[in-house]
């Protein structure tokens, strides 16, 4: 009878134990999938751009931050903020460098933050938009990202087109001598006021923020960039001619806070990657569709158009060429200029 007691409690003590050790297991198991599930905890990030809503640069951003929120499963939300409502170029990649801001959509400021970079801005560098897109999309342009991670610390994610940058200002400009003295604004990049300072204009380095009022109050007498950026800030009310110079096939480069990349999971940073991928072909669609449209919104607001003989134009801004790429890399020029 005792014996039989005794084989009975063993037993019973065998089951309790396994059914502890089994809840223990599940425990360890809930414990690591509540780790897993925090590493893609939901957060808010900011991108910011120095356009108007109305630009294509806005509508890609906002399709990016559409789909990083779909391709996340909702645990990334991207918030888009416009006309430079976070800053411009220069303060929104000093916030990425300290991780203030997430995202951003800049050019050639970023010169200033990895000096190669310059001679994208080179005037008359690319033959054409194909030319300009081989680059970008090809080995060289791979290089240049990683090249930007490694010495500025902001992760380039994605090249977009934009159209050609043109010329505006309130005199005609019919050939290369009528720059003489022009005071036109330029960014804050070396490669560009070289390049107009060789075409005999005045340049003129200032944020684009303060661009329309300085037309306005005659503090510059012209500027130039991209159709889109022309209509979408309402240069056309204070500049009467366009000039369509061609002088700088450009881009604009989705750009992300290595800081905040590295705070999100691996599925995240998947996420971001696939969704700025997806937003390149629809802001490139959407430029090449709208360069039409945008060109005749100026003329139908009074802008009379000049179609000058960009070969002497060219001539003088390459002046400079070697200068820069000896200066930023004769390697990284020759390749540019050698892509077929």
């Amino acid at each position: 009878m005792f014996k039989k007691l005794a084989l009975v409690t063993v037993l019973v003590l065998v089951v309790v134990s396994a059914v502890a050790c089994g809840n223990g297991n599940n425990a360890g198991k809930d414990a690591a999938a509540g780790n897993n599930a925090g590493a893609d905890k939901k957060v808010k990030l900011r991108l910011g751009h120095i356009t108007g809503e109305s630009d294509a640069w806005h509508k890609g951003a906002l399709k990016f931050a559409e789909l990083v929120k779909e391709k996340s499963g909702g645990s990334v939300e991207v918030e888009v903020y416009s006309s430079s409502t976070l800053g411009n170029d220069r303060d929104l990649i000093e916030g990425m460098q300290l991780g203030s801001v997430d995202f951003a959509l800049v050019a050639g400021v970023l010169s200033n933050f990895y000096e190669p970079y310059s001679i994208l801005e080179l005037p008359y560098l690319f033959r054409d938009q194909e030319h300009m897109e081989k680059v970008l999309y090809g080995e060289v342009g791979t290089k240049m990202k990683a090249d930007l991670l490694a010495n500025a610390q902001v992760r380039g994610l994605e090249f977009w087109v934009r159209g050609p940058r043109e010329l505006t200002a309130n005199k005609k400009i019919e050939k290369v001598e009528d720059l003489k003295g022009l005071k036109v604004r330029v960014p804050e990049i070396p490669a560009s006021i070289a390049a107009w300072k060789a075409m005999g204009a005045s340049p003129t380095p200032m944020a684009f923020g303060e661009v329309y009022s300085s037309l306005q109050t005659g503090v510059i007498d012209g500027q130039e960039n991209p159709f889109a950026l022309i209509a979408s800030n309402k240069i056309q009310e204070v500049q009467k001619y366009l000039m369509l110079t061609n002088h700088v096939y450009g881009y604009v480069m989705l750009t992300m806070s290595d800081i905040t990349y590295n705070k999100l999971s691996e599925a995240q940073q998947k996420a971001v990657e696939e969704a700025a991928k997806e937003a390149t072909t629809f802001e490139n669609d959407l430029v090449a569709k709208t360069e039409e449209e945008l060109l005749k919104t100026l003329k139908d607001s009074g802008m009379e158009v000049i179609e000058p003989d960009t070969a002497p134009f060219m001539e003088k801004a390459k002046t400079v060429h070697g200068e820069f790429a000896d200066k930023y890399g004769r390697e990284l020029y020759d390749s540019i200029v050698n892509t077929q």
